[in-house]
């Protein structure tokens, strides 16, 4: 099981990817199309054409990690919007990741915990 910061900064590269493609073609997607720099700290997530499989991105101090998910069954939600990049929250990585929707309504709302003294 992955966990993630709930700081994390995600990012879906929308519509499907060549999943051939290891680290160095990944980051160069990340650079060169997205504009984004692939050794900051954020993940960058990349589709299949079936919605099957998955791959992520991460930058940590001293090299890459290359996470990669095949579904047996099903298919990811994956948007399949116009936009190039979509910034998401880690909760919503963890959705997607669960089978459900970034658009779907039944988990309950993010609840920010003041600290009382």
């Amino acid at each position: 099981m992955l966990t993630f910061p709930s700081n994390q900064r995600v990012f879906l590269a929308c519509g499907s990817t060549d999943l051939r493609k290891s680290i160095d073609g990944l980051a160069a997607i990340v650079q060169e199309s997205f504009g984004l720099n692939p050794f900051s700290s954020g993940l960058f997530v990349f589709c299949n054409r079936a919605c099957n499989k998955l791959k992520i991105l991460y930058w940590d101090h001293s090299g890459f990690w290359l996470y990669y998910r095949r579904l047996e069954r099903g298919r990811f939600q994956w948007p399949t919007d116009k936009e190039e990049v979509v910034a998401i929250s880690s909760r919503e990585l963890r959705w997607l990741l669960d089978g459900l929707s970034l658009s779907q309504r039944q988990a309950h709302p993010k609840v920010n915990a003041v600290s009382v003294i």
